[in-house]
């Protein structure tokens, strides 16, 4: 990775560096669709009032069985090829434990989520990277085998791709299923956005190409349900039953109350749909004509991918995008996430799901910021806070409002 810190920490040191200053804060950096507040209130109301409902069953072995069922008829699979997790992170974290061990190799995206080098190298195992390449950010299947080892036991990747919102092309994700099977190691692919994307463009989850392929989801991007961290895993049986191995000797079992409202929130899954659908619906044609009237000046650069809520400009004459970020904070309390975080300097990228108030004035904000920073409006090294003073003052803040709690 090009930077000190993981892409975790900069968002709490972003946020508190916000909300420590006057004025409004925008989070361009979010990477779904807003929280479905009163769905969510009423979804939880549904499982625990006036008594609980059916769906508030342990989920201490196995995980919940009605979400594990609707899981299974989703996805078209059977029960042992389904495992709960705590959030899509926690299951590529039980996913790493389960397979790899000192020695063993892994291969992932660039740019990609930093957690996928992150996780593997807690584990204690090596981390390489092949690049997506291009405006679409497109996989070339012979690369990657190119950059595999005799002792590669997990490659992962992202479909839609995180950072820019990109499909992978089926012909590819069939392709490196294959490769998979053929060359003996584990595809782990990240699918918390596929949702976003139709049938035409991703005919079938990963894990229906082959035993090799492992599907990665939760409801987290999607539908905006962080809260709840409901993951899961979907693969082949034996593989499923080594990582359930691994979960029920190091986990005391996923949260009985929020899996129940996720087990309530599946089964009126339209509600949620319409939800997710709007947002993107309402927000992509005015994120479409502002970027398009920015790219025609040559402000950002790059493609708006076709579906979702994120996508992963270039910023031409910006090179460290951490520091612009850092800037763009200070000046105006808008959040952008900087390329560095995921391999790819010189990028950032932008959620734009928001409220249609808050999506303008961001937009706004973040467009008069460009123009002043490109125009020679950037400060000097010298009189700009390093990452080093820039956490020492985070770290300052939060002691002080910690104080005054």
């Amino acid at each position: 990775m090009m930077h000190d810190g993981s892409y975790a920490q900069w968002v709490r040191q972003a946020v508190a560096m916000a909300r420590a200053r006057d004025g409004d804060v925008v989070s361009l950096f979010e990477s779904s669709v807003p929280e479905p507040r009163e769905l969510l209130r009423q979804a939880v109301l549904q499982t625990a009032d006036p008594e609980f409902s059916r769906y508030y069953v342990s989920a201490f072995a196995g995980g919940n069985p009605f979400v594990r069922e609707m899981l299974a008829a989703q996805y078209g699979v059977t029960h042992d090829e389904v495992l709960c997790t705590t959030g899509a992170t926690g299951g590529l974290a039980l996913i790493y434990r389960a397979m790899l061990s000192p020695g063993d190799h892994v291969l992932v995206e660039t740019p990609g989520f930093d957690l996928f080098t992150c996780l593997g190298e807690v584990q204690g195992v090596a981390v390489d990277t092949f690049a997506r390449k291009g405006e679409r950010f497109s996989i070339d299947v012979a690369e990657v085998e190119a950059r595999l080892r005799p002792e590669t036991r997990v490659v992962v990747i992202s479909n839609l791709h995180n950072p820019s919102g990109m499909p992978v092309d089926h012909a590819d994700m069939v392709a490196l299923a294959a490769l998979a099977e053929r060359r003996g190691f584990l595809l782990v692919v990240d699918e918390v956005y596929a949702d976003y994307t139709s049938k035409a463009v991703r005919p079938c989850a990963a894990a229906a190409l082959s035993p090799a392929v492992i599907s990665l989801s939760s409801l987290t991007k999607i539908y905006g349900l962080g809260a709840l961290r409901c993951g899961w895993i979907i693969g082949a049986r034996d593989v499923v039953a080594s990582i359930r191995r691994i979960s029920e000797s190091v986990e005391f079992g996923i949260s009985t109350l929020s899996h129940a409202v996720a087990a309530q929130v599946m089964a009126q899954r339209a509600l949620f749909d319409a939800h997710s659908r709007g947002y993107v619906e309402r927000c992509r044609p005015v994120f479409d004509a502002w970027f398009t009237r920015l790219a025609a000046e040559g402000l950002v650069g790059g493609v708006l991918p076709d579906d979702g809520c994120i996508c992963f400009p270039s910023l031409p004459g910006i090179a460290d995008t951490r520091a612009f970020s850092r800037w763009l904070i200070v000046r105006s309390g808008v959040l952008v996430a900087p390329g560095e975080y995921f391999g790819a300097p010189g990028r950032v990228r932008i959620g734009f799901c928001l409220d249609r108030d808050r999506l303008d004035a961001g937009l706004a904000a973040l467009e008069d910021g460009l123009r002043h920073y490109v125009g020679g409006d950037a400060p000097d090294e010298e009189n700009f806070p390093s990452d080093g003073e820039f956490r020492k003052s985070l770290c300052a803040q939060q002691s002080a409002d910690g104080k005054s709690k």
